[in-house]
């Protein structure tokens, strides 16, 4: 059975940062380009990173310079460092790999 379960959402405050994990398993993802998405309330799901099997990795224009996707196929799991963060990146944030999602995790960015 494959999983997805993310973990380390939390309430921050503007400027501060976070790491975000997703822990992977039921089938061989290090064969998976794998990516972090974000849904804020009354907005469509964006994706924020994306990060291939080789390394190469992509981010949306509003969080580049800002977040950092990496991955650890031997443990099986996928991270997100997110510095600097904003008001703006309030959101629930989902782990993606082909078709499958994780539950998510909150993230809010608050003063």
């Amino acid at each position: 059975q494959v999983q997805l379960v993310e973990s380390g959402g939390a309430l921050v405050h503007p400027g501060g940062s976070l790491t975000l994990s997703c822990a992977l398993s039921g089938t061989d993802f290090s064969i998976y380009a794998m990516s972090w998405h974000r849904q804020a309330p009354g907005k469509e799901r964006e994706q924020v990173a994306l990060i291939y099997r080789n390394g190469v990795t992509q981010y949306a224009e509003s969080v580049a310079g800002r977040f950092t996707i990496s991955r650890d196929d031997y443990s099986g799991r996928l991270y997100l460092q997110m510095n600097n963060m904003e008001v703006d990146d309030t959101a629930m944030y989902y782990c993606h790999v082909v078709n499958w999602w994780g539950q998510g995790t909150q993230v809010t960015v608050s003063s």
